[in-house]
C-alpha cells in the first residue's frame, strides 16, 4: 500500500513573480493576498522562505521531503490564489505555462507526481479547451481556487468550463483562498480569514452554491474534490437536508433549484480529502458519513509538514486504510 498525497501545492516563477508583482501594486480587487500570500512569496527567513523554497521545487527537495515524511507520491496543484487574480488573457497564457511546466515534473518523476492543470476561469471558453489540451499532456484533473473576481462556478457564464470538466472526466480540486472584498472584512479583524476559519467557510460556501442550483442535475458526471475533510460540510449534511426538504416544500427560497437535497450531491458528485485535517475524531466521522469509497489522504505540503500528517493519520482506526491512501486517489485521478 502506497501513500499517494492529493493536495499538494507548487508554484512557477512565472506565477510567483507575476503575483508580488500584482501584491505590490495593491491587489486591486482582491483583499487578504498580502497577508496571506504575500508573506509567504516575499519572506526572506522563517517559516515563510522555507514553504517559498518549497512551492517553487518539483524535484530533489520535495522528493527527499516525500521520502522523510512516509510519501510515496504527490498529486501537484498550482498554489492558491492561482492565476484567477489576473485579466483573463495574462491568467490564461500563466495557466498554459504552468501546466507545460507542471507536465514536464510528471514526466520526469512518472512514480512520484502526478499534476492537476490549471486555468482561468475568468476565460471560461479557453479554460474548456485548456482542460482539453492539459488531459493530453497527461495531467489527471483541474484546481480551480474558490471564486473568481468574487464570481462562483455556478454562474452560467463558467458552463463551457464545468462541461468540458466532465466530458473529458477530470474532476475539479475546489480549494480555498482568500474570501471576496464583499465577506472578507468580518473575517480580517480578527485574523480569522486564511486556514483558521475564512478559507474553509468560503469555500464550503461555493461548493453548497453548485449543488443548490442544480448544476449536477445538468451536468451528472461532473465530480468535485473538497480539501480539509470536505471543508466542513459533512458535518452539517443532516440539518442541511432538513432545511432543503422544508423550505423548498414551502416555496421559501425559488433560487435553490436542485431536484434533490442536499446530501444526494454530496454522496454522489464529491469527493473529500484529508488536507490538514488528520486527526482521528474528525476523519472517523467524515468516513463514516462519506463512506470508504470517497475519502483520500492528503497532507498539504509545504503549508503543512509531510511527517506530521503521515503519523497523525497512522494513528487513526479506519475502516479501509488502502482505499484511502492509495486505492481512491488511483480510481478518481485515473492514476496508472
Amino acid at each position: 500500500m502506497l501513500k499517494i498525497a492529493v493536495e499538494e501545492a507548487f508554484i512557477t516563477p512565472g506565477v510567483a513573480e507575476a503575483c508580488r508583482d500584482f501584491i505590490h501594486k495593491g491587489a486591486p480587487g482582491e483583499m487578504g493576498l498580502d497577508y496571506s500570500f504575500g508573506r509567504v512569496l516575499n519572506a526572506t527567513s522563517g517559516w515563510g522562505a522555507k514553504a517559498n523554497e518549497r512551492l517553487l521545487d518539483l524535484g530533489e527537495l520535495r522528493i527527499a521531503e516525500m521520502d522523510a515524511g512516509g510519501i510515496d507520491m504527490q498529486v501537484l496543484a498550482l498554489t492558491a490564489p492561482g492565476v484567477q487574480i489576473f485579466d483573463a488573457d495574462t491568467g490564461h497564457h500563466l495557466a498554459v505555462e504552468a501546466n507545460d511546466i507542471l507536465a514536464e515534473a510528471v514526466r520526469a518523476h512518472p512514480n512520484r507526481f502526478a499534476g492537476l492543470a490549471a486555468v482561468a476561469p475568468q476565460a471560461p471558453i479557453s479554460s474548456a479547451k485548456e482542460i482539453e489540451r492539459a488531459k493530453s499532456l497527461g495531467l489527471k484533473g483541474v484546481i480551480i481556487n474558490s471564486h473568481t473576481k468574487g464570481e462562483y462556478l455556478d454562474g452560467p457564464g463558467y458552463r463551457p468550463l464545468l462541461e468540458a470538466a466532465a466530458a473529458n472526466n477530470m474532476p475539479i480540486y475546489l480549494h480555498p483562498r482568500p474570501s471576496p472584498p464583499a465577506m472578507y472584512v468580518p473575517f480580517y479583524e480578527r485574523h480569522m480569514d486564511s486556514a483558521m476559519w475564512g478559507f474553509q467557510t468560503e469555500t464550503g460556501m461555493h461548493a453548497l452554491r453548485l449543488i443548490l442550483t442544480g448544476v449536477f442535475d445538468d451536468l451528472p458526471d461532473l465530480q468535485i474534490v473538497l480539501g480539509h475533510l470536505g471543508e466542513g460540510i459533512p458535518f452539517w449534511l443532516d440539518r442541511m437536508d432538513r432545511v432543503y426538504v422544508r423550505s423548498v416544500r414551502s416555496g421559501f427560497y425559488p433560487q435553490w433549484t436542485a431536484k434533490e437535497p442536499v446530501s444526494h450531491y454530496f454522496l454522489k458528485n464529491f469527493f473529500v480529502t484529508s488536507s490538514g485535517h488528520n486527526w482521528d475524531p474528525a476523519l472517523r466521522f467524515v468516513e463514516e458519513v462519506v463512506g470508504v469509497d470517497r475519502l483520500m489522504f492528503a497532507a498539504d505540503y509545504p503549508y503543512e509538514e509531510n511527517r506530521q500528517q503521515v503519523d497523525q493519520a497512522a494513528a487513526v482506526d479506519l475502516k479501509d486504510p488502502e482505499k484511502f491512501y492509495e486505492g481512491n486517489a488511483r480510481r478518481v485521478f485515473n492514476l496508472t
